[in-house]
This record gives C-alpha cells, structure tokens and sequence, in this order.
C-alpha cells in the first residue's frame, strides 16, 4: 500500500502534465491558425491585384474612369472609393443618433413592460439578412424616398451654394442616399446593442448620486453614462462602421451601380463591395485583376479604420487612468 501511493500520485501528475501541454498547444495552434488565416487572405489578393498594380500602379486610386472593354481596359477605382466612404458616413451619421438615442431610452427611460418587445425588434433587425434589406429598398424604400422625400429637399435647398449641388435632382430610386439609409438600418442594431450592453455597466450608486444632487435625466447620460462607456461606445460604433464599409448584396440592389462620381447624394453611384459583386462573374484578365484590386484595397481601409478606432481606444484608456 506504501508503495501504490507514491506511484498513483505521480501517475495523476503525469496525466495532468499531459492535458496541461495538449491544452496549451491545442490554444496555441488555434491563435496562429488566425494568423496564417489572414496572412493567407492577404498574399492570395495581393497575387491577384498584381497585374492590375502593375498596369496601372498609384494612378488607379484618382482615376474614375471604369472601362474595363476599352483596349485597352482603364480601370479607376476613384468612382467606388467615393461610394464606400460617402454611403458609410452618411449611414453614420443617422445611425450614431439613432442607436445611443434608443439605447438610451431602453436603460433609462423605457417602462420595464416595453424593454423586452423594443429589445426584441432591435435583435431581429440584426438577424434579417442582408438581400431582403435590399429588396425591401427596391421595392418599398427606393420609391417612397423618390416620390416623397427628395423632391421636398431638392425644393427647398434649390439655390443654395453648395447644399443646392448635394441635394440636387432628379429623383431617383437607386441612389447614393437611399443605400446610406439602407446601411444605416443594418449597422442600427449593433450600435444599440453594444451601448445597451455598456450602458448597464454604469455603477448605480453612480447615477443615483448624480440624481441626488438635483441632476436631470440628461445630465445624468451626458456626464456620468455616457463618460463611464465611452470606451465601449465608440467600439460598437467602429464595429458599425466596419460592416457599414463592407456590405454588399442590399447596397448593391439600390445605389445604381454607377462608376460617375456624382456631387449630388440623390445621383447613383457604387461602392467597392457592390462593384465587385455586379462584375465579378463576368470579368476576366485585367479586369478580374482590377476588380481584385479593389478587394485589396477594401481589405486595407477596413484594417486602417479598425486600427485608427483601436489606437483612439487605448488613448481613452490612457486618459481615463491617468
């Protein structure tokens, strides 16, 4: 018996040693496998995109002429760079509001019987697939925008320096601002869920002391809840933005897939996602290659968006500790 006991003891050390390094490698190869993933990712685009880079080099970035049948072709990728970033800020900005406002409503003014639907309605936007948004922008939106909207605005800013170039008309189904609106819906769920999310982090006692000094509902949010989420706020938001820069088949049904730059928010035009997805199964040679161009250059915007939203992150840490 003395001598089992020594033995069983080392035979469960060795046995947890065991499952301590096949835990330790399994977690390990996971973290690189993420790596070579990416790595992976971005050498097979860059392999791709190299004839178009060599053809056209820097110039492609400012050209916005797209001709892909010319002879020979002249690809631009100006008119779908414009798109990505015109529509994404447009959706931002109605989003941003939108979302912190009904978060805002949900964890400090919303009665508790109504948090649930509201709560509901908000995870089901985010689970409707991405071509039903854009039909439904096709069908139901596009129009409505065409006959009641924008012929208001373009009424009422007709004239005016600069507001009279960006709401300028005709009316149109598929335009620049109803894919921003699209994507403003789509990218609305992940705002408001993350800031709800954040929002009941807030320590009670500290809102409960801000209200015990006379503070008012809006005080309350502006310096104590607000200021306390920060950190996590803008994350959702970048997370936002980040599908916003990437969304394909909805804004591809209604921003008119129009490679012309247009000063006017109500013109069509295209995006990155949206050209490549219209062009992609018919384009070879050059073209393919242009068109994997923009991938690349997607896939480049994205990461320095989420790491110009990373780096604003780690400041606000940094301010927040010091």
């Amino acid at each position: 018996m003395e001598a089992t006991g020594p033995y069983d003891r080392a035979q469960a050390l060795k046995a947890f040693r065991f499952g301590d390094i096949a835990f330790y490698w399994t977690t390990r190869i996971s973290a690189i496998s993420v790596l070579l993933i990416l790595s992976g990712i971005i050498i097979s685009l860059i392999i791709g995109a190299w004839p178009a880079m060599k053809e056209y080099g820097f110039s492609f970035l400012w050209t916005s002429r797209w001709a892909p049948s010319a002879d020979p072709p002249v690809l631009g990728a100006l008119g779908p760079i414009y798109g990505t970033l015109l529509t994404s800020f447009i959706a931002m900005v109605i989003a941003i509001p939108v979302g912190m406002g009904i978060a805002i409503f949900l964890t400090e003014l919303c009665p508790m019987w109504l948090r649930r639907p509201i709560g509901m309605a908000v995870e089901l936007l985010a689970g409707i697939p991405s071509i039903i948004y854009g039909m439904w922008g096709f069908f139901v939106l596009g129009p409505f925008l065409a006959d009641h909207f924008q012929p208001f605005f373009i009424k009422v800013f007709d004239g005016i320096p600069v507001l009279g170039t960006i709401f300028a008309g005709p009316p149109s189904y598929l335009s620049l601002f109803n894919a921003a609106l699209i994507l403003a819906i789509m990218v609305l769920p992940f705002i408001t869920a993350i800031s709800v999310d954040v929002f009941k982090t807030v320590p009670p006692v500290l809102k409960e002391a801000a209200y015990g000094v006379g503070c008012t509902t809006w005080e309350v949010v502006k310096n104590v809840v607000i200021p306390y989420t920060r950190v996590g706020v803008i994350g959702g938001i970048m997370l936002a933005l980040g599908r916003a820069l990437g969304e394909t088949m909805a804004v591809t049904f209604i921003i008119g897939n129009s490679f012309r730059i247009s000063g006017s928010i109500f013109g069509p035009g295209t995006t990155i996602s949206a050209a490549i997805a219209s062009e992609f199964a018919e384009s070879d040679g050059l073209h393919q290659s242009g068109l994997i161009l923009l991938g690349l250059l997607l896939f480049v915007l994205t990461f320095f968006v989420l790491a110009a939203a990373r780096i604003m992150l780690l400041r606000l840490e940094k301010k927040a500790g010091n």
